[in-house]
């Protein structure tokens, strides 16, 4: 029997991480794990306030994203992780935790996505930060890359159908 793959659905903020994240666990029968649900108060506060993390910043964040990949990799237990991993060095450090992670990055262009920040309620993620994550992306090479244009549910399955062909 095949395994379900481990997901890391990356993008930023706006791209639809969570909502197609959650949808795709569901397809694959797998756990949702949302990256923002692992951020310190002092994170929340500063991104809220429309201050970029710095590196510093993300560290305790990204290592207790790292534990918890670890435990569900010893537990067998398959998950989507939506989490935005702009940085190689941030994406390194999951993949460490979870080898073989099959990484996914939704696309959107900068006007398609800031639109759908400013229609979003209830997170403490600011629009104006939009411009600095774009400038931080670094596009990971291997990849599935998934354009974000399309209804959720035809994003879902392309992310699907990528991920049996082996991309």
């Amino acid at each position: 029997m095949k395994r379900v793959p481990d997901v890391l659905l990356m993008g930023v903020s706006g791209s639809g991480k969570s909502t197609v994240g959650s949808l795709l666990a569901a397809r694959l029968g797998s756990t949702f794990l949302d990256a923002d649900d692992f951020h310190p108060a002092a994170n929340v506060a500063k991104m809220a306030a429309g201050n970029p993390l710095t590196d510093e910043d993300r560290v305790p964040w990204l290592e207790a994203i790292a534990a918890k990949l670890g435990d569900m990799r010893s537990e067998q237990r398959a998950f989507v992780l939506a989490c935005s991993a702009l940085k190689q060095s941030y994406r390194s450090l999951l993949c460490q935790a979870a080898t073989g992670l099959e990484v996914v990055l939704l696309k959107g262009s900068p006007e398609l996505i800031r639109e759908r920040l400013s229609s979003r309620k209830g997170h403490f993620m600011s629009s104006a930060l939009l411009d600095s994550q774009f400038d931080a992306l670094e596009t990971p090479a291997g990849a599935i890359q998934i354009g974000i244009e399309a209804p959720v549910d035809i994003v879902v399955v392309q992310i699907l159908a990528a991920l049996e062909t082996g991309h």
